[in-house]
């Protein structure tokens, strides 16, 4: 569930980072000092507000997650990953046109706005890996659940996760890559 949350942060704080820094080039409306301040707060209540949206769903979701079974199909992480950027690839580009040109009205603000959102993300995926760490269960959507775009982890079609072993799938808690010690 981590993997499709924290599947969209990396380009969208990229993305906004891109944004802001094109976008803090000219004066604007309000000046660059004025715009990287709006930035700056817009940045981090955005942050916060993808954060801790809809936290309630995502617990009562890990709270009634069941073992999976032999025939659930669990996704490798990169093609969840894959899957969720192609199927969203449109929005982004919309996102970053929208935040390029208000980052032209106000220098660098739409830019941080969409980074924060990024990181929103990425924050609320750290949370579920705190959670899958505290419980030792990595928690999966099933795939059928899933559209080809990748989905909602916390859609209306998701009526229940699965859980596995903290060792299990190509996917670390939180979503991230799991990273493979090297053989001696």
């Amino acid at each position: 569930m981590a993997v499709v949350v924290r599947a969209g942060a990396a380009p969208m704080v990229w993305l906004g980072v891109l944004a802001a820094g094109i976008g803090a080039v000219p004066e604007g409306v309000t000046g660059r000092r004025i715009g990287l301040l709006a930035g700056t707060v817009l940045f981090v209540v955005g942050a916060a507000v993808v954060a801790l949206a809809r936290r309630g769903r995502y617990a009562a979701l890990a709270r009634g997650a069941v073992r999976a079974g032999k025939y659930d199909i669990l996704q490798d992480r990169a093609v969840t990953v894959r899957n969720w950027r192609r199927g969203h690839r449109w929005w982004l580009l919309l996102g970053f046109t929208v935040a390029l040109g208000g980052s032209f009205a106000v220098p660098a603000a739409g830019g941080l706005l969409w980074a924060g959102f990024g990181t929103g993300l990425w924050l609320k995926a750290a949370w579920l890996g705190r959670r899958e760490q505290a419980e030792e269960t990595l928690l999966w959507v099933c795939v059928d659940r899933l559209d080809k775009r990748g989905g909602r982890p916390a859609g209306q079609a998701v009526r229940g996760l699965r859980g596995t072993g903290i060792a299990a799938g190509d996917a670390a808690p939180g979503g991230a890559r799991r990273r493979t010690a090297a053989l001696v």
